[in-house]
């Protein structure tokens, strides 16, 4: 795929990774739409940003883990300049309970946001994306991949990513290409003890911690990989590997 003069919609596009991609796919020529929730001026800051260095971004807020919100980001973004080639699911949370401390307003938020959205998303611009012959990019997760027991609706919700994202490629082929990128200690949460990053560190076969570059990378190969659809591409310094 060509990206420069095409539209990519960024779902939590205005901070952490989400903010890199956003700004990765602006140099790359594209028009981008930045969807927050409640990173407002962050994402105003981004658009700003993108337009001084001679881009186009608008923002848009909307609340993922309300149907009406997510179908009204889907037609508002669509407008915002003509259509989507792209879609990039990136909005997250990551809560840190237990199965057992998980309660059902817990688990039904994240799996709202974590996997409904990204699949009514995909459903709501099904068409202009098969007619754009455009790419879907879910930002799944190692959780997704991995038992993590202190993640648990978190795990879960980004399991369903992983099978989300198989069966929407095989349901929009041939028009549209579905993949994931399976992000390991990429950005660690800001609330991690320096202890618990070196912990990280250990893990991992590389020896270090990833950045959102590494993330980017991998979202410009896939979108670029014209022969790729249905697969999640694990991006974590070999930590799949340490089990």
């Amino acid at each position: 795929m060509e990206l420069s003069g095409r539209t990519a919609l960024v779902t939590g596009g205005a901070v952490r990774v989400g903010r890199a991609i956003s700004l990765a796919l602006a140099g790359q020529g594209m028009r981008v739409v930045v969807h927050y929730n409640a990173s407002s001026t962050a994402a105003d800051e981004l658009v700003a940003a993108i337009g001084g260095g001679g881009g186009q971004a608008v923002a848009l807020g909307a609340d993922l883990s309300q149907a009406a919100e997510v179908e009204r980001l889907a037609r508002v973004a669509e407008v915002a300049f003509g259509g989507i080639d792209v879609l990039v699911n990136s909005a997250s949370v990551f809560p840190p309970e237990r199965l057992e401390e998980t309660d059902d307003a817990l688990l039904d938020h994240t799996l709202a946001v974590n996997l409904k959205a990204p699949f009514l998303l995909i459903r709501h611009l099904a068409a202009g994306l098969r007619e754009r012959r455009g790419a879907v990019v879910n930002m799944a997760d190692l959780a997704g991949l991995q038992a993590w027991g202190a993640y648990a609706a978190h795990a879960v919700s980004k399991a369903g990513v992983v099978h989300l994202t198989r069966v929407a490629a095989r349901s929009l082929a041939p028009e549209v290409r579905v993949n994931a990128i399976a992000p390991g200690a990429v950005l660690p949460p800001e609330s991690m003890t320096d202890a618990e990053v070196a912990a990280l560190v250990r893990r991992s076969p590389l020896q270090r911690i990833g950045s959102p570059d590494d993330v980017v990378a991998a979202l410009l190969y896939l979108l670029r990989a014209d022969f790729v659809t249905g697969q999640v591409l694990t991006v974590d310094g070999g930590r799949m590997l340490a089990g």
